[in-house]
């Protein structure tokens, strides 16, 4: 079948291998087809097509749907003989899904394509853009999250495109992009940069200062760590911002000049980056910024088994299951997917990695794949004598464990397991992350001597290496003890106020969301304090502001799986209880039970809200008393 290609990046368009328009009949057809896309090649129940084409569905939408499906088939595979099955717009069990190839989806291309550093490649992407994506829905709720994160992405790759062109004829298109996104900090820091590499320095000054006045003013909030870290640099004409200064930089270029072709580069790059990213929060910034330029550019080598290798030596340890780029994650996976589709038989190892890949990237989700992938990379790197992989596939099954309520006993014999296999083969960042992970899990399971020993024991290990974001972990957990140890609020609200500035400077935004404000909530609640506003809780604050609106409890959704779920269910356990809230009584209690002897929050490491056991207790005679 000749490829058929789609375009969501403005109006909806599909188009045949020659590019001859297709005509998708009315606006309903182009809406199932667009809803189907949004589901990346996954299936959608009819019901939820019903549900999301129609306000108020009439009767007989079931059988309207069927109808423009089969209109859909004719025009997309005219030359499909009459009762052979689909191969694009396909049947499965009560849905459909829409499977094209992932180049033949203008906004599935252009997600690898950003991240490229190539400003010629960047330049050709984002001129796919024929005006806002999914512009034919813009008040369809279904369109609304995809259009959100393709948008971002779009501004992303703009400020990749500058940075790779980081000089004077970067300005003016710079200028243009804070002025119609004048929140967007990376921008501000670009235009300075380049206007005092262009020898404007005081100009570079005072677009910082007038960043700093439009956060301050409209928003009320200070300058990130970025921007204020380059105010400080062009005060002091930093050798660093001028890049022929860098020796990095230097040593970079002359590796580019003398060593080999491309798949040598792509390779060394990859072990450069895994070991940068411990480096400290530039380091790990960086290396997240240059990994899925890589990994973009291995796939445009058509290599897969190159690429296999580029995404498998990230082996980063990863101690927090929530994403701090969910873009690029997103992205990263789709590609290790790829590859694993493409992969030929017989490279076991190459395989483990990239299925750890994929668990470690997807984290935060209920969707049972990664879990899969977890299970069989597990199982793959057990039966290979490879330490390296054993220790990245412990990692993902670790992530993936972190998903479900109650499982710190699971956790902390990974993190058992990581340890030992650590410290027989000399993987010194695994041994850390197995003593983080233990101090996770002790610290839910209420055993305080068991995580101060590991909490130390990664540090020390940290201070040994110089591995700097260590030190996030330890502090947080060190105000964690300080918390449960019986200190006074006072001195338990300066420590976690102290951990909330590691967290900035650490530049891992989905470790710092809303921790803080958790942290203290609970240290109130356990005091029995006033609850103070409903701040600071970032991407949390819907299951959070129950305690001050009982009314919010109606109709929300589940706490989003990860080591702050039981935390989150308690609250809301709490609440249901004070209100006489019955369903969602029984909602948390069924959620809790698993975790019965485990403290909220403390698989983090870092925060409690309390013990699961006393809120179960308090649900059960609530319960009962209305029975």
């Amino acid at each position: 079948m000749s490829e058929i290609r789609f375009g969501v990046l403005g109006p909806m368009t599909a188009t045949d291998a020659a590019g001859r328009p297709i005509g998708l009949k009315g606006p309903m057809h182009r809406a199932v087809v667009a809803r189907l896309l949004v589901a990346r090649r996954r299936v959608v129940p009819v019901g939820d097509l019903v549900a999301d084409l129609w306000v108020a569905p009439p009767d007989g939408a079931v059988a309207a749907v069927r109808t423009f499906v089969a209109a859909l088939r004719r025009a997309l595979e005219p030359d499909r003989r009459p009762r052979a099955p689909a191969s694009l717009l396909v049947t499965e069990g009560l849905g459909y899904a829409l499977r094209p190839a992932p180049q033949a989806v203008d906004a599935w291309r252009f997600e690898v394509a950003a991240h490229s550093d190539d400003p010629d490649r960047l330049d050709e992407a984002l001129g796919w853009w024929r005006g806002p994506a999914h512009a034919d829905f813009p008040d369809a709720p279904w369109a609304a999250a995809d259009r959100a994160r393709l948008t971002e992405l779009r501004l992303h790759a703009v400020e990749r495109r500058a940075a790779a062109r980081l000089d004077a004829t970067a300005i003016a298109d710079l200028d243009a992009h804070v002025t119609a996104h004048p929140w967007r900090e990376e921008g501000w820091r670009l235009l300075a940069l380049a206007l005092y590499r262009a020898g404007r320095q005081g100009d570079a000054l005072a677009v910082l200062r007038r960043a700093r006045a439009l956060l301050v003013e409209q928003l009320g909030v200070d300058p990130g760590p970025a921007l204020r870290r380059l105010e400080q640099d062009v005060l002091r004409q930093a050798p660093a911002l001028d890049t022929g200064a860098d020796p990095l930089a230097r040593a970079a270029a002359a590796y580019d000049r003398v060593a080999g072709g491309a798949r040598a580069r792509l390779e060394s790059a990859a072990g450069l980056l895994r070991n940068l990213a411990v480096t400290g929060a530039g380091g790990l910034r960086a290396a997240r910024e240059q990994r899925s330029a890589a990994v973009a550019a291995a796939e445009q080598l058509g290599d897969p088994e190159l690429t296999a290798r580029v995404i498998g030596a990230y082996d980063v340890p990863a101690v927090w299951p929530r994403s701090d780029d969910p873009d690029r994650a997103a992205g990263l996976v789709a590609a290790a997917g790829r590859t694993l589709a493409a992969l030929p038989a017989g490279h076991p190892a190459a395989r483990a990695r990239l299925l750890s890949t994929i668990a470690l990237e997807a984290r935060g989700t209920t969707d049972r794949w990664p879990g899969e992938c977890a299970r069989e990379a597990e199982e793959i790197a057990r039966g290979l004598d490879d330490p390296g992989l054993l220790a990245f596939a412990l990692n993902a099954s670790w992530m993936q464990c972190c998903q479900r309520i109650g499982t710190a006993p699971a956790r902390d014999a990974t993190g058992a397991e990581l340890i030992g296999l650590a410290a027989r083969h000399g993987l010194v960042t695994a041994e850390v992350l197995g003593h983080l992970i233990r101090v996770q899990a002790r610290s839910a399971l209420g055993d305080l001597p068991g995580a101060d020993r590991h909490a130390a024991a990664a540090g020390e290990l940290g201070a040994r290496y110089e591995l700097p974001l260590v030190e996030v972990f330890t502090a947080g957990y060190a105000a964690l003890r300080l918390d449960l140890g019986g200190a006074g609020y006072d001195a338990v609200e300066r420590a976690y106020r102290d951990l909330g500035d590691r967290l900035d400077a650490a530049e891992m935004p989905g470790l710092r969301d809303g921790l803080v404000a958790l942290a203290l909530l609970g240290a109130r609640l356990r005091r029995d304090r006033e609850l103070g506003e409903p701040e600071g809780f970032g991407s949390y604050v819907r299951w959070v502001v129950p305690l001050w609106d009982h009314s919010a409890l109606r109709d929300l959704p589940d706490p989003p799986p990860g080591l702050l779920a039981d935390a989150l269910w308690c609250l809301l356990a709490r609440v249901a209880v004070t209100s006489g809230d019955r369903q969602m009584m029984e909602r948390a209690r069924t959620a809790l039970r698993p975790a019965a002897g485990e403290w909220a929050g403390a698989g983090t490491g870092m925060i409690s809200i309390g013990t699961v056991g006393e809120q179960l207790a308090n649900l059960d005679r609530a319960l009962d008393a209305e029975s």
